[in-house]
């Protein structure tokens, strides 16, 4: 598995515990060893592994906690770091989003998640996988 796969890999985590609303593997995601920050749409940003985790513990065990269909996906790994980048669609719309991923311990663990309100989708130019 490539290091761009890798990363791709767990982005997928992280939406599948958002979609479980599973707090242990939200917890198991996120690095441990540096500095972490989040920006939901609308909120601050929020510092820190704990209060990342408090904001998210908020989210999935409100209310209405989000269905959230990650597509579009696409990772660019740099020297111990990979950006993954995605749209997010919801029951209000689209999101566009950014994940950061280090390494730590062999894996690549989130040290930033930023999702942001898209105004208009652009259609894909081409479907995924295609050969030109």
């Amino acid at each position: 598995m490539t290091n761009s796969d890798a990363a791709l890999s767990q982005n997928l985590e992280f939406y599948r515990a958002i979609g479980a609303r599973d707090l242990a593997a939200m917890d198991r995601l996120w690095a441990r060893d540096v500095p972490v920050s989040c920006i939901h749409p609308g909120w601050p940003v929020v510092h820190g592994r704990a209060l990342v985790l408090q904001s998210w513990r908020a989210i999935l065990t409100g209310p209405r906690p989000p269905q959230i269909l990650c597509y579009e996906e696409d990772a660019t790994v740099y020297d111990g770091l990979a950006l993954v980048t995605c749209e997010e669609e919801l029951d209000g719309g689209s999101l566009a989003a950014s994940n950061l991923f280090v390494i730590e311990n062999g894996l690549w663990r989130l040290v930033h998640h930023q999702a942001t309100p898209l105004m208009t989708r652009q259609e894909p130019s081409s479907p995924r996988g295609s050969v030109h």
